[in-house]
């Protein structure tokens, strides 16, 4: 029997309305650069393939372009209060488990 395996994208739309952490710093275009915030705590609005026309900001990232495609996800996140599209890579991420 094979066990079948959620991709990251599909681990995410699974818990639109959960939450996530992500391990790293965020990068904003538009002259802001790095947060200096690791380790924020978003709610997941809703997760799609990446789409490069749409992220605004890019999680930090150490690998390789091809690993980057099938790990990586443009990310609808709350973010200080406002949603924001991301990209985001799953080893830089952590979806929280239901605490309650």
């Amino acid at each position: 029997m094979t066990e079948n395996k959620m991709t990251f994208l599909e681990q995410l739309q699974s818990h639109k309305g959960g939450l996530l952490q992500l391990k790293t710093q965020l990068y904003w275009y538009g002259a802001r650069g790095w947060d200096n915030t690791p380790g924020r705590i978003c709610l997941i609005l809703n997760a799609t393939a990446v789409r490069s026309n749409t992220a605004a900001t890019v999680t930090t990232t150490t690998t390789t372009a091809a690993a980057a495609v099938r790990s990586t996800a443009t990310t609808l996140l709350l973010i200080d209060g406002s949603p924001q599209w991301i990209w985001i890579a799953e080893q830089d991420t952590e979806v929280l488990n239901d605490i309650f």
